[in-house]
């Protein structure tokens, strides 16, 4: 699909609105050349000397009338084309939207979110340009050319016409000369400002490490690199516009010069009468428009174009992660979990996450991963999600491979609790009940609670309706965390999946939101991941990885009677917690 074809499956939606648009466009065009004819009529009235006060007034009267019918008609088709135009940005803003939210996470892997975001704000305005202004300024330059011509030739004179047209003509195959020159500046300079955009928003998202690390002045000096290069591509569209629109100006004025002489000259010796004359100077005047509107027209369509096909690539990105046909809906699970010779390998990376991992977990198991950072954890956790595309036969859910289950409902039974603790721009009572059905104020109050958080939201200046910066930015590292594993225990969910999500706790804290968890969870499916053994010592089944292999399966005794890794990771944890207690003590 070409992008013509691409924006005409938007245009065709509001085909209705276009019509009545250029419906009213084309008449309006069409009254407005009738007034040149009165006004010549009158003047040549006068000058013979030949019109009486009554005729005069019904010449001004008819002036008047097509002149309120001019401004009558000029806002319809602007309601008509403008409206449809805004209509179309609208709908593919909410499409882009939709079709992103499909994307996996290794789409925004590779896509940066300020590109994303110039293509939502910067190219949706032009390509809205090309199919609202830039259609208009074509149509109206058309219908009225043609009018306007067929006017000056039957009213006034054939070879008066064609000499002041030559410059016309001359203006017209420069632009399309230009338009097809201006396309890839166009483009480069949307690209430009693209690269600008998510440097500005990395800059910002990251403020704390720039200036924890001092970066100030490198991150400035990479600003402005960036935001000169975006400077130097506007400035190359910019000079070409200055160079073309002042030689536009010339042509014009040398079609209206030969106008006044070789018309001035026909006048004289009586070949045109004075209102005729009079009435040819108007329609010159009357073609300036559709002559500036051409060149308005190719700048809006090498724009839009460019532009379209930026949002196209978007559009073309088909989603890894999707329902296969033979998904059977399965709105609840049980939370029984098998892993079968599970293996997995990052899109670009050589060695695996993951390799031949069997494990079965009944449903009300704990579970608990450990090991050391980049030995495929979270990977698991993702695929558990489905996030990442899992083969065929590798995870199962209630016996049910995980290709077969849709992703709402397998997602739907599933609690997550994420490394980042990601926290939305809002309340945090809208935080916690983000992905539940119930958004009770007293199931929020219970959900923090259960996640030792209600104290200290009580404390905040607007308690539950307290907005938090972005990203959660304005509540410390336990706070966020604890929000969101409210916000998991919120979903009452079959299984869920902590991921490190108490790092940033106290042991207190951490003891008593595991206590509750133990309530909270009896007869559900949890798994924890964490680097504090005092985490997960308590879970039914520990899984070791190593390498990216289960090199241990067992609960706390059974684990440490092996004498193998995880003994000897818990008595370096130990051992270190005693050191920091006896410091402390000295201190």
């Amino acid at each position: 699909m070409n992008a013509f074809q691409f924006i005409l499956q938007y245009v065709k939606r509001h085909r209705v609105r276009y019509i009545l648009g250029i419906f009213t466009l084309f008449l309006v065009d069409f009254f407005n050349i009738y007034i040149p004819r009165l006004t010549g009529a009158i003047t040549d009235g006068l000058t013979a000397n030949s019109i009486q006060m009554p005729r005069i007034r019904f010449y001004l009267l008819l002036i008047f009338l097509l002149g309120l019918s001019l401004a009558i008609g000029r806002f319809l088709w602007r309601y008509f084309l403008f409206g449809a135009s805004r209509a179309i940005e609208r709908q593919l803003r909410d499409d882009m939207f939709a079709h992103l939210e499909q994307m996996s996470v290794e789409y925004y892997n590779a896509h940066k979110t300020g590109d994303l975001m110039t293509r939502f704000t910067s190219d949706l305005n032009m390509i809205r340009m090309a199919i609202g202004p830039a259609v208009i300024c074509v149509f109206d330059a058309s219908v009225m050319t043609i009018m306007v011509i067929a006017q000056m030739i039957f009213y006034v004179n054939l070879r008066l016409t064609l000499l002041t047209l030559v410059p016309m003509l001359v203006i017209c195959l420069g632009e399309i000369y230009y338009g097809k020159i201006m396309k890839p500046k166009y483009l480069a300079r949307q690209e430009a400002v693209s690269r600008l955009t998510d440097y500005v928003q990395e800059s910002f998202s990251g403020v704390r490490v720039i200036k924890a690390f001092v970066r100030e002045r490198a991150q400035r000096y990479g600003f402005l690199y960036a935001n000169r290069r975006a400077m130097d591509k506007n400035l190359t569209v910019a000079r070409l516009q200055a160079i073309v629109m002042p030689l536009l100006d010339v042509v014009i004025g040398l079609s209206s010069l030969i106008t006044l002489i070789y018309g001035g000259w026909l006048a004289i010796t009586g070949e045109i009468t004075l209102g005729r004359f009079v009435a040819f100077n108007q329609y010159i005047n009357m073609l300036v428009w559709p002559m500036l509107a051409c060149g308005d027209a190719i700048n809006m369509f090498s724009q839009g174009s460019a532009s379209i096909r930026r949002v196209q690539e978007i559009f073309e990105e088909e989603p890894e992660i999707a329902d296969r046909p033979d998904v059977i809906p399965t709105p609840h699970l049980t939370g029984n979990v098998t892993l079968s010779h599970l293996s997995f390998t990052h899109k670009g990376h050589e060695q695996p996450s993951l390799k031949d991992i069997s494990l079965d977990i009944p449903t009300g198991t704990t579970l608990a991963l450990i090991g050391r950072t980049g030995n495929g954890k979270s990977t698991l956790v993702n695929l558990l999600l489905h996030l990442y595309e899992t083969p065929p036969g590798m995870i199962f859910l209630d016996g049910r491979d995980i290709n077969t289950i849709p992703l709402k409902d397998l997602r739907e039974n599933i609690a997550y609790v994420p490394q980042d603790n990601f926290l939305f721009s809002d309340t945090i009572r809208a935080n916690i009940a983000f992905g539940s059905k119930n958004g009770d104020m007293q199931a929020v109050m219970a959900a923090a609670k259960a996640a030792c958080i209600h104290d200290s939201i009580l404390t905040f200046p607007e308690g539950y309706d307290t907005v938090v910066g972005e990203r959660g930015v304005t509540l410390s590292g336990g706070q966020k965390q604890r929000c969101s594993i409210a916000r998991a225990l919120m979903k009452d969910a079959p299984i869920l999946i902590l991921d490190d999500a108490l790092s940033a706790v106290d042991t207190d804290t951490e003891e008593q939101i595991l206590h509750n968890l133990a309530d909270l969870r009896r007869g559900k499916t949890t798994i924890l991941i964490a680097h504090r053994l005092s985490t997960i010592q308590n879970a039914d089944v520990i899984m070791v990885l190593e390498d990216s292999e289960a090199v241990e399966i067992g609960n706390h005794e059974t684990l440490m009677a092996k004498n193998g890794i995880y003994r000897s990771m818990f008595e370096k944890q130990q051992l270190e917690a005693a050191i920091g207690e006896k410091r402390a003590a000295e201190d």
